[in-house]
Formats: structure tokens, C-alpha cells, sequence
């Protein structure tokens, strides 16, 4: 099949195709805001900080709310989770353009409401992200990711050209009521999915503990870091390129929003190109070479506009960036999906957008102020100077190269010998183990144990410790904590193929074999006894406390 083909593949899938194109209208209506915001901004002759605030307003979203959204969307039905982000946002967009015909959408106004839409789309995004592997097969993954970028950058092809068309012609108070209009699709697209309904083992978890969940298995798993770091730096230095063009349309190519808009459909014309060689790049190169690749011709680009005062030059250089762009942000959100098992997922990704998305907004302010006081050239060169350098940053940071296989849900121990009458909230939780190891292979079984300590702590596990008896070196002790039962039926659910592997051959030391090394212990020595078995739990849990 070849590399197109290939591209398109996950279209194949119905439910998959009809939300990609409702996508392209909904995506068409956020550009639309984004034009009409920012060059209402520059008409009403705001700063060139306020014009760059418009991207931050729109982007922030992701990085305050898509952690608590991500954590929503591993609890509950994602689907419902998208449709709520959706009529949120379309709410707003109403709202803001009934402002607008009273004449009441001030800048301040504007940013406020170019925020407000942002956490709707911040709440959907990461349910939509996670739900995808249902609706194609892992292989297909980066063609899916691709697809949605596609999505939005059709739209940015040809949105922000129409869309400055809009303002010029009809104002920008229409670009606000069509933003509101093209939410409607999308939504009635998640309506008529009839996602399956699969009853989840355990309850779901609290909000805080999921959030938490999700950060300690981000801050354990060295690939989800890597990504996360970069994707942050990233966002920083490339931010600029957005905020600053409608700068760059009005004081260095002396343009309007026609222009303007023209220059935005070069960059998403570039970011369709792009994602249509995802799949193919990924094939056939490495995808820390293409990242790197990408960054610099990127950051070349950046130097190309903060020195051009030609439209045909600029945009030449915006398609060239928004190629770059789209295959950098893919791969990085290609990697966090397939280095992270399915329970976390949506976090995981919600970790990405929200690092990605923060450096965005961050750096967007940032080369706003630079240009306020500097220029919006000095702004671009500054910027294109800090991309070049993120390669040589990124060194110690490698994309992960983590197999599909190994992050699959790993089959549950057989039933939990339990003799306490205990419930879900009961706790803490001691499990300790036993490993008897040859003295000649204790630096050996030491550094597996090491990865293992990674391995539980990114799972749920605290306080994870090794000790070596002193008279007897040969045994060892491994002990580590849960807050409570539930937590550590979680444990069990969590762990994949990867860290069965890994503890079998860290088993494979030991000469102990029997289930009797494995202790669990109920830590909590007043106040716990229950003196009658048939008390009930004040927490009213009903979890299963003998395990599948």
C-alpha cells in the first residue's frame, strides 16, 4: 500500500470518517474565531501583546484543563465526555456573539471568551484522542493522528482566508455566530456513535487520585517524560509563528486581513502536506531523525520571515513550517499513544496537549512582548534562533521506541487468598516479597530491581523499597505501599506484558518460587479492627476483593 493509501486508511472505518469530516467544520469555526479575534484586535489598534494574547486565550485551555479532562476521560464514557466539551464551547460561542451584536465584546471580552471556548475544546480533545484506537487498529495509529491533524489544517488552508474575507466584508461579529453554527456537526456526530458499553471492573476513581495517577506514571515512564519536556520546548519557540502573523501581514508586508489570511492557508497548506507523509516517514525513517530534521528546517524557515518582506517568500517559508510543525507535533503524539497502556491513555495525552499547548501560550506572550518592544522581525529571528537549538537540547531526551506489544494489558494472578473482612476503602495496603538470590548475582538482580521499582511506582505503588537481610545475604526484601485495597486491585489491573516480563526475570534470580514469598498486610494498627465481620463499610464500596 502505498504511503497516501496508507494515510487514509483509518477512513475506512465509519464512525472514525463521519467524525473526521464533521471535524473539518468544527475546526473551520475555531479558525474563523481565531482570525476574527485577532484582527479585530489589530483593527481596534491593540498592542501587538494583546493581538499575540488571542493564541494564548485560545491555547491555555489546553494546558489548565486538559489534565482533569484527560483524568475524566480514563473514568467515564469518553463519548459523553467529548459531547459535553463540544456543547460547552458552542455555548460560548453563542454567548460571545450575542455580546458582539450588543456591541459589548470588548478586547478584554473577547479574550475571556476565546478562553472559555478553549476549555470546551480543551475537555473534548483528549476523550477523542483516547477513543481512536476503538475505531482503528493500533498499526493504523499515526495514520489517525495524522487524520486529525489533517482535519484541522484543511480547514486552515482555506478557514483563515474565508474567514478574513468575513471580517472584512460582513464583521466579526458573523465570523463569531459561524463559529457558534459549526459545532453542530461534530456534535451530532458523537450522538449518533453507539459506543458499546463495557462495565468497567472496579469503580471508577476520585478525581484527585486519577489526576494523581496519571502525573506519577507520567513522572515514572521515562518515554512519557521525554515526550512531555519536548513537546513543551517545542510549543515555546514555535508559538511565534501564529501569534505574530497578523504583526507580520500588517507591519511587514503592509497587508490586511486578506492577507493575513493568506498567509495562514500557506502554513495550513504545508501542515497537509505534512500529514499526508506521517505514516511513510515513520516507516521508513526514524522518528527522532525526522523530528530533528523538521526542527531545524523549521527554524531556518523562522529566519527566512523575520528577514522577508515579500508575500511570495513568506508564505513559501509558512508552507515549508507548517509541513515541519504537523510531522514533529504527530510523531510526539504518535509516541506518547503507543508507549502507554490503554488505562492511562487519555492522561497521557492530555499531559501531551497541555505541555505542548502551555509552551504555546507561554511562548506566544513571550515573542508578543519581544515584538512590542523589539519588532515583530526581531521577534521571529530571536525565535527561529532558540528552534534551531532545541535539537542539541533534546539529546539526552530520545523519543521512545516502545512496541505495540509490550504495553498490552498483561492477564490477572489467579484469586486473592483474603481473610479480613475488608473493603475497598480499607488501608493501607503492605505488600512485601521475598526473593532468595546466589550473592554472585546481586549486582545483577539489584539493577533489575531498580527498573522494577519504576515499573510499581508508575502502577500506583508507594514508598517502593529493596532490603538485603544482614545474616543472611542471600534474601532479600521488597516492600512498597497502597493507600487502599482498591488502589491495589488497581495495581493488578494495570500491570501489561512489559512488566510481566520484567518481573520474570527478575523472578528468574530466585530460587523462592512459591506463593508464600508474596505477604499483603493490612497497615493500620488502632482503630481498624472490625469486631464483627458483618459491619458494613461506611464507604459502601462493593469491590471484589478476591480478585478476577
Amino acid at each position: 500500500m502505498s504511503g497516501g493509501w496508507k494515510a487514509l486508511a483509518p477512513l475506512r472505518d465509519r464512525t472514525f470518517r463521519t467524525i473526521w469530516l464533521a471535524s473539518l467544520a468544527s475546526n473551520f469555526g475555531q479558525l474563523v474565531l481565531g482570525v476574527a479575534a485577532a484582527w479585530e484586535m489589530t483593527r481596534l489598534g491593540q498592542s501587538a501583546e494583546m493581538i499575540a494574547l488571542v493564541q494564548t486565550a485560545l491555547m491555555l485551555p489546553l494546558m489548565l484543563v486538559s489534565v482533569p479532562a484527560g483524568a475524566i476521560a480514563d473514568m467515564f464514557d469518553r463519548r459523553k465526555i467529548a459531547l459535553i466539551g463540544l456543547c460547552f464551547a458552542s455555548a460560548c460561542a453563542c454567548v460571545l456573539t450575542l455580546l458582539s451584536v450588543a456591541g459589548l465584546a470588548s478586547p478584554w471580552t473577547m479574550l475571556a471568551f476565546c478562553f472559555l471556548i478553549g476549555c470546551g475544546v480543551a475537555l473534548y480533545t483528549p476523550a477523542w484522542q483516547a477513543s481512536m484506537v476503538e475505531h482503528v487498529p493500533v498499526r493504523q495509529m499515526s495514520a489517525a493522528v495524522s487524520l486529525g491533524a489533517v482535519s484541522y489544517n484543511i480547514a486552515r488552508s482555506f478557514g483563515p482566508a474565508l474567514g478574513g474575507l468575513i471580517v472584512m466584508t460582513v464583521g466579526a461579529t458573523a465570523a463569531f455566530g459561524l463559529n457558534a453554527l459549526f459545532y453542530l456537526p461534530l456534535i451530532a456526530a458523537f450522538l449518533m456513535w453507539k459506543r458499546p458499553h463495557v462495565p468497567p471492573r472496579l469503580p471508577p476513581e476520585r478525581i484527585d487520585r486519577a489526576i494523581i495517577s496519571g502525573l506519577r506514571y507520567s513522572l515514572h515512564s521515562p518515554p512519557v517524560r521525554s515526550v512531555i519536556l519536548r513537546s513543551l520546548a517545542f510549543g515555546l519557540a514555535s508559538g511565534v509563528v501564529i501569534a505574530l502573523l497578523p504583526l507580520v501581514a500588517r507591519d511587514m508586508l503592509h497587508g490586511d486581513a486578506s492577507t493575513y489570511g493568506l498567509l495562514l492557508g500557506a502554513y495550513g497548506v504545508g501542515a497537509v502536506i505534512g500529514a499526508l507523509t506521517v505514516s511513510d516517514l515513520r516507516e521508513r525513517i526514524r522518528p527522532e531523525i525526522t523530528v530533528r530534521v523538521g526542527i531545524v528546517v523549521m527554524g531556518l524557515m523562522m529566519l527566512v520571515i523575520g528577514t522577508s518582506h515579500h508575500l511570495a517568500l513568506t508564505s513559501l517559508a509558512l508552507v515549508i513550517i507548517g509541513a515541519c510543525y504537523l510531522l514533529v507535533l504527530a510523531l510526539f503524539n504518535v509516541s506518547i499513544q503507543t508507549s502507554v497502556p490503554r488505562w492511562v491513555v487519555a492522561r497521557s495525552v492530555a499531559l501531551y496537549y497541555a505541555s505542548a499547548s502551555g509552551g504555546m501560550a507561554f511562548g506566544s506572550w513571550m515573542w508578543g512582548a519581544m515584538a512590542a518592544g523589539y519588532g515583530a522581525d526581531s521577534a521571529m529571528l530571536a525565535a527561529g534562533v532558540m528552534t534551531l537549538a532545541l535539537p542539541v537540547l533534546f539529546l539526552p531526551l530520545p523519543l521512545p521506541e516502545t512496541g505495540i506489544a509490550a504495553i498490552d494489558p498483561a492477564p490477572v494472578d489467579g484469586e486473592l487468598q483474603v481473610g479480613l473482612a475488608i473493603s475497598g476503602r480499607s488501608g493501607p495496603i503492605v505488600v512485601e516479597v521475598d526473593y532468595r538470590v546466589d550473592p554472585a548475582d546481586a549486582r545483577a538482580f539489584y539493577g533489575k530491581m531498580v527498573q522494577i521499582q519504576t515499573a510499581k511506582m508508575r502502577n500506583g505503588a508507594f514508598e517502593w523499597t529493596i532490603a538485603r537481610d544482614i545474616g543472611d545475604p542471600a534474601l532479600w526484601t521488597e516492600r512498597y505501599h497502597f493507600p487502599t485495597w482498591q488502589d491495589y486491585l488497581r495495581h493488578r489491573d494495570r500491570l501489561t506484558t512489559a512488566d510481566r516480563a520484567l518481573q520474570a526475570e527478575v523472578d528468574a534470580f530466585s530460587s523462592l518460587k512459591s506463593d508464600d514469598r508474596v505477604r499483603r498486610r493490612l497497615e493500620r494498627p488502632m482503630g481498624s479492627v472490625r469486631w464483627r465481620a458483618e459491619t458494613p463499610d461506611p464507604g459502601g464500596d462493593n469491590v471484589n476483593v478476591f480478585g478476577p
